[in-house]
């Protein structure tokens, strides 16, 4: 599974609550470099650089997009071949008088609310990048589609409630048929679920609250979703998991006490109507 790093970890989408927006311009970026990746780059990254800056690396254009408008590969349809194979580095600042709030570089020092607000910003920022740069335009639907339901299997749940993790660190981190939770609310864990098995997942558990909880399980080849996806001719890293381990789904039973239900309902899709290469720095 290559790396995708949001901050320091897969993903960092807290339950908080927004800040009011208090200017009624745009969020842009001040300065933004965009350039091919080297042929030979390995791996790919998306690291937020709190408060107001973002540094990607060997990342296609369709990560980006999915990135910028909160959704998943499988919610994104259209658009030319190029967009996932062709592989760009960006580095792009705003000035920190651009935040509206006084948050922290530290991500570990900010609360939820700062974080959902820091993550929003982001997105809102890469979204006019992809216009002004790719050309990027837009329009959303509805289709109705199979999910998932999370639910508490029967015994109840197995993870730890907390307030939050002994050393401040707030989200997930793993790797190939690993995953920790430090002090993570259950939608975050839906939303990872949900990119490991390339469906929409909802959480219908209705606890609330921030977990602690470790998660193994034997990585399918035919799972993964956009993070299960590598450049041609890159292998996947080594995992320490037991090849003979469980199934993700029986992991999240009998290590979580969760489990996932297959229902239909509406998904929203983003439908790309033009884009194009990058223009010239």
């Amino acid at each position: 599974m290559k790396a995708i790093t949001v901050g320091a970890v897969l993903g960092i989408l807290t339950a908080g609550g927004l800040f009011a927006q208090s200017a009624a311009v745009p969020l842009s970026f001040e300065v933004a470099s965009i350039k091919p990746s080297a042929p030979d780059a390995r791996g790919t990254s998306l690291t937020l650089q709190p408060p107001n800056g973002m540094r990607v690396s060997n990342a296609p254009l369709r990560m980006l997009i999915t990135f910028a408008y909160n959704i998943r590969d499988f919610q994104l349809s259209g658009g030319p071949a190029w967009i996932g194979t062709e592989r760009y580095d960006i580095l792009a600042k705003a000035d920190r008088s651009a935040s509206s709030e006084n948050v922290p570089d530290n991500p570990r020092k900010m609360t939820d609310a700062q974080r959902t607000k820091t993550q929003e910003d982001m997105r809102e920022r890469v979204r006019a990048l992809l216009a002004e740069r790719f050309h990027l335009t837009i329009h959303r639907e509805t289709r109705e589609a199979p999910l998932y339901a999370l639910v508490v299997a029967k015994g109840g749940p197995k993870i730890q409630a907390v307030e939050e993790s002994p050393d401040g660190q707030v989200g997930l981190q793993g790797g190939r048929g690993q995953l920790n939770g430090m002090a993570a609310p259950l939608p975050m864990l839906a939303s990872f679920l949900s990119g490991q098995l390339g469906r929409p997942v909802m959480d219908k558990t209705e606890l609330k609250g921030k977990y602690d909880f470790k998660l193994e399980w034997a990585p399918d080849p035919n799972q993964g979703g956009e993070l299960g996806k590598l450049p041609p001719g890159v292998e996947a890293p080594p995992s320490s998991a037991d090849p003979d381990g469980p199934s993700i789904f029986t992991a999240l039973q009998e290590q979580l006490g969760l489990r996932l239900e297959s229902q239909k309902g509406p998904v929203e899709t983003i439908v790309i109507d033009r884009v194009e290469k990058p223009s010239e720095n």
